[in-house]
């Protein structure tokens, strides 16, 4: 792509593509998109700043570029989307992908969650069976289903955790029921087909996003009931220490949708070779502004910098789902 698109993230490009659609267009491709995309493209077109019509010009050029590059655009069906993210990303990668996808389509109930604040889930879900919330958690975005559970009383925690853990599927009939439950409460209607949640891996993605000390400590008691669970969920944990193991290519790929303020929080008190790998995939220049920043800025508060390692933990997440990098084995020592 031309160098205007290059410098900008994929998520301004997208933002700019909205703007440029109208509104009526835009409004529309909104209501097919989740909250948490729907509040950061919102957030990125109202930070946009001069836009030129050159930049326009070569996000609409790209973006028909792609658009031809696809094949069976305009289909809804199933079975089409399963066979795409099973040859994009292999069986193994696209099953629990593809089942959340198909059942976050057919479900209002459950989906009606994750436009909610964290408070209000954790009010609402509380008073349940620490069975049915671990269902819930596990069908809730990792990063979402962790404030919720930081919100639930402590002695809950780790035993939600672990049956997350071992959740292997639910019956459909089973979802569906809870989604009556959930429709019920907060209005909505439709049934659920997928049977495909919690898990290890599950666990593991929402404990990634919980805080540190929390995290510790439902570790530990995870391990004290039972040891091999608690290192099955800490062998698939992905810590900031782990992006050393991503190729320079992925390592790119994530440097483009992170901001400056991000990265300048995330490297204090990393390692010197996770700090190397990030100035040798920057622009000469770019690394050198960085090193400068670093070394001249005051002492952060842990939790801000614990804060911003998450913060592009969730971006190189997103962006592994889609295939975009691939994420090295998780295991790593949690960054305190």
């Amino acid at each position: 792509m031309a160098e205007a698109e290059d410098a900008l993230s994929r998520c301004e490009q997208a933002s700019l593509l909205l703007l440029a659609v109208g509104q009526e267009r835009a409004s529309q491709v909104l209501k097919n998109m989740g909250p948490k995309e729907v509040q950061l493209v919102g957030a990125t077109m109202a930070g946009l700043g001069t836009i030129t019509s050159e930049m326009v010009d070569q996000v609409l050029e790209g973006f028909i570029t792609e658009v031809k590059s696809e094949t069976g655009l305009g289909l809804n069906s199933d079975e089409y989307i399963r066979n795409m993210l099973t040859d994009a990303l292999g069986e193994d990668k696209a099953g629990s992908i593809i089942d959340r996808i198909l059942m976050g389509a057919n479900s209002k109930g459950i989906e009606q969650l994750k436009w909610m604040d964290t408070r209000s889930i954790a009010d609402l879900i509380r008073l349940e069976h620490p069975q049915i919330i671990a269902i819930i958690l596990s069908l809730l975005d990792a990063d979402q289903s962790a404030e919720v559970l930081g919100l639930l009383p402590e002695n809950m925690r780790s035993d939600i955790m672990m049956r997350i853990a071992t959740m292997d599927g639910v019956q459909p009939a089973a979802l569906r029921e809870l989604d009556d439950i959930m429709e019920k409460q907060l209005t909505g209607s439709d049934s659920v087909k997928s049977s495909s949640v919690g898990g290890v891996d599950s666990a593991a993605n929402i404990l990634n996003f919980i805080e540190g000390s929390i995290s510790e400590v439902m570790m530990e008691q995870i391990n004290e009931n039972n040891p091999d669970l608690g290192q099955q969920i800490q062998d698939k944990m992905f810590v900031f220490a782990d992006l050393d193991a991503v190729d320079d290519r992925g390592i790119q790929t994530l440097l483009r949708e992170v901001s400056t303020d991000q990265l300048l929080l995330a490297l204090r008190g990393v390692s010197e070779t996770l700090k190397e790998k990030v100035f040798n995939n920057m622009s000469k220049r770019a690394a050198e502004m960085l090193r400068d920043d670093l070394e001249a800025a005051p002492p952060t508060k842990l939790s801000e910098v614990e804060a911003a390692q998450k913060d592009i933990l969730a971006i190189a997440k997103k962006l592994s789902d889609a295939g975009e990098i691939s994420l090295g084995g998780g295991g790593g020592e949690e960054l305190v």
